[in-house]
């Protein structure tokens, strides 16, 4: 036996130096990222780049090979020949053909198993045969035919055996349309070429070489009953698909092999109805009267071949032997007479780059007679004799070949035919999908649309997967998705289609802005949603078809009619080898266009028109046919809460046990016919879910733009969506409950607004009226599934703000006993505390209705007698109502509106107290009542509570000093009465007086003077007014008593301190001008007092110079009637005219000046002036000292004033009479600056 030199003993070659290649296969399991090795080639000045990374592989660790004698013969097939043998695969049992037909969809088989790299990681996945199939067109005259699909960037190349497929048309009627298309456009003679008996005899001599290479004796031994096996594998056993060396495809047995990448295609988590939950074998899946051979990845090896800048995926069932130092070779075997061609070299070449083996190992024989072995490392192999070849150029042709079909083949979902004639030098692309829709006969069948559809699906599904990492792939993943829909038949394959437009509807993020939609990333790129070319209009010049005639000295059977049918031509292979021929479009990357809206309601839309798909994918999809109507717009039916009571109740209950957590396991159809836990019951659930999610969003928005017809009408949708969900499913998942509580949380809001805006209720009947034709349909989908009752309650637009304001709080309540519950109890302690707080507020709303409806009742009665029943009744809810809210706001430590309702039920104390007030018939009111003391009592502890529940002022400036306010208006009040309608009957007077000092200091204590607020002119009258009723107090006391003069100098004192307290707070308002004035009277009136109980003359002096002192301050009181009464007169231009206006109940003027307080105060003051004037003269005329010529010059003008005010006019206008007086009082100031008479004791 001749052999190469050097050891050969047991299989193992030579020795190859310092070099180092190891192969990435570690028997069957996944190759790790360390274990890449790149093999660079270096020849002469071209230097080739190629790294293969083994991701795969179901063959055990290369063993040696067993090197066979020479003179063996080959003719005579081994013991073990045809056995099963795992270190051979398919290339020992299938090489004879026992596979015996082609199958189309390989690449297939590869890209469901390596989904994570499709689309954007891989340029090409195919078999490796098409590969070098591909690669030696420029070399090679025979025929290429291979089906082009593009998913991303990634192209699938499969072997297109028209012969086989349209052998088999005739059986199944796939093909039919692509035979008569290729009888009629390319070969209308066509034929099946049989193969030669040489062919099988090859084929059969290298099937026993390798089975005798892994025997390990080398010893051939016959087969019995086997004259002539080499026509006994003819064509009859084995059929017309012998592939060529190493080409075998796998079998069909139903076993597959077991799963084959790290992190497994498709995660079956994703969706309720995800349409293929780890593959689960989709022969069997998606194998709806399709042909789905082919569909497993049946190859021995699949690996990641990096050429150059060419990614691809290839699978491979080359066997692989080694051991020892040289751990990888290839096995060869060749007729020693036939030189090696460049073909075969090139074929040998790319096998090993692809498979990472560094060396082949080569058999030769003469007619089956083992002669010498042969080792040849990889690199080498470009330089064999007869074989020559440059890699780079192999290199060129890979790129220009890559650049070529990715220019041209544009359009996913499409299926598009690579095809070379025989002995042809030119390339034509065909667009199969474009050909079939242009067929006049009834719509063909495309065998591979299918497959390419579940691929399309399976990378988008993956994509989704990591939607939250990458969120710029949502553009891709719809264009997926679009394309996959496309494609399929919704009769025929209703669950990938509902899927699809499920996973669209997903793409439309609901509960965020666009801008974090977006990630960051422009998706708005324009581009058509099916092309990846972003010039979809223009093509490169090279690349157009053109109509002349390519009838060219290699084919005669091609005509001009054929140009016009195909996509793209390369006119000449040779244009191949060109150095970037087709670089111009080679770097096309796939522009997606993702409408982002920023309208809200615009994305809602979307998703909606994709769930009604979706919905209407899975309705066709279920057997039985619902015979329920047309869903009709919503008509309101308004529920009366007094008048249709059981109805409100069995809504509650209905409302309330459709909100539940719990319902029974459903083990029976539902309404529809479906079949709990089947694939459309898991659908539809979502597709309910995702529908209730987009009307909720709508609904919110509409809510924000104050479209509350139009948000009550979303909500109500958002609510029948749940209904159905609820009717479908067994049990209700925690998110989902949370979801449903917060729509019920929202419909309370839209009915809370819509009692508060009763004004505008014609336009919301209006907006809730209206109904588009895809919520129509959408309702209607709802109706096979449910009646959707449960939630009309609570979303029917009544015309009742009380029954409005009463489903509001049922919605709350729901929502809370649905936060509460067992399941959902840890997931929402945040949307709890915004329940709790919606609670507390609708709560807050009912007992103020309440509260305003008692407080008109107290309005509209005529005489107030006793309390009648409705009043305490409505007293009773508004009560109840502001506890529980209280209780509300407390669960969550509210404490600003923990005040604020306490605030409120002490506004509700003061009502009832004023319903106490008992009037007689004559309109006049009695004695204060100890009920009203009861309540008002009541009242200022409520207050004190919200005080204390506040805390300080820091915590809410503006609640605080709101509870303030109304502590010191009861406590007021409270005084005001029991000083004017004091109840003698029951109390003493010292007791009453007491008890009124008491009530009028603690609302001066509340009386905030030093804070700058709309509020501090308010306080600073009502302390003014404080201090004027004390001392009017004091004042009357001090003319009552009798006896005690230590207790009369006490109210003496107190009088003077409060009179002159509440005088200048009243020339501080600047506003209040009447109150100076009657204050300023008063304090005369207690001087004069003063002046009748003294007895000597300089006393009386004295005092009478003071009042006079205190009369003279009126001057300011006048100065601003005048100037009121000056405004009046210009706007009326008439001086008589004036505009009398009532005055409140505490005193104040509510706009204008009161002329008829003014004119009863003046009636008050000239008397009094009048009688001090006259009483000074007499006093200072009857001194028996000599007076100083001051005095005279005082007792002058006294007397001067007195005669102007007694010859006065009492009839004269009201502003003449004013400007008398401001001009009398002038003429007294100057004269009573003196330190011994200007002083008032």
């Amino acid at each position: 036996m001749s052999s190469a030199p050097g050891n050969r003993e047991d299989g193992v070659p030579p020795d190859r130096g310092s070099e180092d290649v190891t192969l990435d296969d570690s028997g069957g399991d996944i190759a790790s990222t360390t274990g890449r090795q790149e093999l660079e080639m270096c020849l002469g000045n071209n230097e080739i780049k190629s790294r293969a990374v083994v991701k795969y592989s179901a063959a055990p660790p290369p063993t040696t090979y067993a090197l066979l004698q020479e003179k063996t013969d080959l003719k005579l097939p081994p013991a073990n020949w045809l056995r099963e043998s795992p270190q051979l695969g398919p290339a020992g049992s299938t090489v004879l053909g026992s596979s015996s037909k082609s199958k189309p969809f390989s690449s297939f088989g590869m890209a469901y198993d390596f989904i994570d790299s499709i689309g954007d990681d891989v340029d090409v996945v195919s078999d490796s045969e098409n590969i070098k199939k591909l690669l030696k067109i420029p070399y090679s005259k025979s025929h290429v035919s291979m089906a082009v699909h593009r998913v991303g960037r990634t192209l699938l190349l499969d072997e297109l055996d028209i012969q086989e497929l349209f052998m088999r048309s005739s059986q199944t009627g796939d093909w039919t349309w692509l035979k008569e298309f290729y009888q009629r456009l390319i070969d209308q003679k066509w034929q099946r070429k049989k193969k030669s008996k040489e062919h099988w005899y090859q084929k059969a001599i290298l099937s026993k070489f390798l089975y005798y290479s892994i025997n390990g004796d080398g010893a051939a031994e016959p087969v019995p009953d086997s004259d002539n096996p080499d026509e006994g594998c003819g064509a009859e056993e084995f059929g017309p698909s012998w592939p060529a060396t190493f080409t075998s495809t796998a079998s069909d047995s139903e076993e597959s092999a077991a799963h084959k990448e790290e992190g497994v295609p498709m995660d079956s988590k994703y969706a309720l109805g995800q349409v293929a939950s780890k593959e689960q074998n989709l022969t069997t899946l998606f194998n709806e009267g399709e042909n789905s051979q082919g569909l497993r990845n049946d190859f021995v090896r699949n690996i990641l071949w990096t050429f150059e800048d060419i990614h691809m995926l290839v699978g491979s069932n080359m066997p692989i032997f080694g051991g020892g130092r040289y751990p990888a070779v290839s096995l060869r075997l060749r007729d020693n007479n036939k030189p090696i061609n460049i073909l075969t070299g090139i074929d040998y070449w790319l096998d090993n780059l692809m498979c990472n083996v560094p060396e082949l190992v080569m058999c030769f024989h003469v007619n089956g007679i083992v002669q010498k072995y042969e080792m040849i490392k990889t690199e080498d192999i470009p330089d064999l004799e007869n074989s020559t070849f440059s890699t780079r150029v192999v290199k060129d042709i890979a790129q220009n070949i890559l650049s070529f079909l990715k220019s041209n083949c544009t359009k996913e979902g499409h299926t598009y035919w690579l095809f070379k004639a025989s002995g042809s030098d030119i390339v034509k692309l065909y667009d199969l999908t474009t050909l079939c829709e242009e067929a006049a006969e009834e719509k063909c069948q495309n065998p591979f649309t299918l497959p390419v559809a579940v691929l399309l699906y399976k990378v988008a599904s993956n994509m989704m997967l990591k939607k939250s990492q990458n969120r710029k792939h949502y553009g891709t993943i719809r264009t997926l998705l679009l394309n996959c829909v496309k494609l399929l038949d919704q009769d025929r394959h209703p669950q990938i289609i509902a899927s699809a437009h499920y996973m669209l509807a997903e793409l439309f993020q609901l509960d965020e802005s666009p801008e974090e939609g977006a990630g960051g990333e422009s998706l708005r790129a324009g581009g058509s949603e099916d092309s990846y070319s972003d010039e979809d209009d223009e093509e490169d010049p090279e690349d157009l078809p053109e109509d002349s005639d390519e009838n060219g000295s290699f084919s005669t059977t091609l005509d001009s009619q054929d140009d016009s049918k195909a996509v793209a031509i390369i006119k000449s292979v040779g244009e191949l080898s060109v150095p970037e021929k087709y670089k111009s479009t080679h770097q096309i990357r796939p522009i997606y266009a993702f409408p982002v809206s920023q309208d809200k309601e615009e994305r809602c839309r979307h998703v909606l028109s994709y769930v009604l798909k979706g919905l209407k994918a899975v309705d066709g999809s279920i057997k039985k046919e619902s015979d329920l109507p047309a869903a009709d717009p919503n008509t309101p039916i308004p529920l009366k809460y007094e008048d249709g009571s059981k109805a409100v109740e069995k809504g509650i209950a209905l409302l309330l046990d459709r909100a539940g957590p719990f319902q029974e396991d459903r083990k029976h159809p539902t309404r529809s016919g479906m079949i709990p836990g089947s694939w459309q019951h898991r659908m539809k659930l979502q597709l309910f879910f995702k529908a209730s999610k987009a009307y909720y969003v709508l609904s919110d928005a509409a809510t924000n733009l104050l479209k509350y017809g139009r948000a009550l009408r979303y909500i109500k949708l958002a609510l029948q969506c749940h209904d159905a969900y609820c009717s479908v499913s067994s049990t209700l998942h925690s998110r989902v409950l949370l979801f449903h509580s917060q729509c019920l949380s929202l419909c309370g809001d839209i009915q809370l607004m819509l009692a508060q805006n009763a004004s505008n209720r014609a336009a919301y009947l209006e907006e809730y009226s209206y109904q588009t034709k895809e919520d129509q349909e959408v309702l209607h989908s709802l109706h096979r599934e449910s009646s959707c009752q449960a939630f009309n309650m609570a979303s029917d637009l009544a015309t009742d703000p009380e029954y409005q304001l009463f489903v509001s709080s049922k919605c709350y309540e729901a929502a809370y006993e649905l936060l509460t519950s067992g399941v959902v109890k840890e997931h929402g302690p945040e949307q709890l505390a915004q329940v709790l707080k919606r609670l507390g507020n609708i709560r807050n709303e009912i007992g103020v209705f309440y509260m305003n409806q008692a407080a008109a009742m107290q309005t509209e009665k005529e005489v107030k007698t006793s309390v009648s029943i409705a009043e305490q009744e409505i007293w009773k809810k508004s009560f109840s109502c502001f506890e529980k809210g209280m209780k509300d706001f407390e669960a969550i430590e509210d404490s600003t509106n923990t005040s604020l309702l306490l605030c409120n039920t002490g506004r509700l104390m003061r009502i009832c107290a004023q319903a106490h007030c008992a009037t007689s018939a004559d309109l006049s009111r009695g004695e204060f009542s100890p009920e009203e003391s009861l309540y008002y009592n009541k009242a200022i502890d409520y207050y004190l509570r919200a005080m204390r529940s506040l805390a300080t002022r820091g915590n809410h400036p503006a609640v605080w000093d709101s509870v303030n306010w109304e502590l010191s208006t009861t406590y007021f009040t409270l005084a005001t009465l029991l000083q004017d309608y004091a109840p003698l009957s029951r109390k003493a007077q010292e007791q009453i007086e007491r008890e009124v000092t008491e009530a009028m200091l603690k609302s001066l204590k509340y009386c905030d003077l030093q804070t700058e607020s709309a509020r501090q002119p308010l306080y600073q009258y009502r302390a003014a007014t404080i201090h004027h009723r004390l001392a009017s107090m004091y004042h009357s006391c001090f003319r009552n008593q009798v006896g005690d003069e230590h207790l009369r100098k006490q109210h003496r004192s107190l009088a003077e301190l409060h009179y002159s307290k509440a005088v200048l707070l009243f020339l501080s308002l600047k506003d209040a001008p009447c109150e100076l004035l009657r204050t300023l009277l008063e304090r005369v009136a207690f001087a004069e007092f003063t002046m009748a109980g003294q007895s000597s003359s300089g006393a009386k002096l004295k005092t009478l110079t003071g009042a006079l002192d205190i009369l003279t301050d009126t001057r300011h009181a006048f100065l601003l009637i005048h100037k009121e009464l000056l405004e009046d007169h210009t706007e009326t231009d008439c001086p008589e005219l004036t505009r009398p206006l009532d005055s409140g109940a505490d005193g104040t003027t509510s706009s204008g000046l009161n002329t008829i307080e003014v004119m009863k105060l003046i009636g008050v003051f000239e008397p009094s002036f009048s009688f001090l004037l006259l009483q000074l003269v007499k006093l200072m005329t009857a001194m028996k000292r000599k007076p100083s010529n001051k005095d005279e010059e005082l007792l002058k003008t006294y007397k001067n004033v007195y005669s102007k005010i007694l010859r006065a006019e009492k009839t004269a206008p009201l502003l003449s009479r004013i400007e008398l007086f401001l001009d009398l009082l002038q003429q007294l100031i100057p004269k009573t600056g003196s330190g011994d008479l200007g002083a008032s004791s």
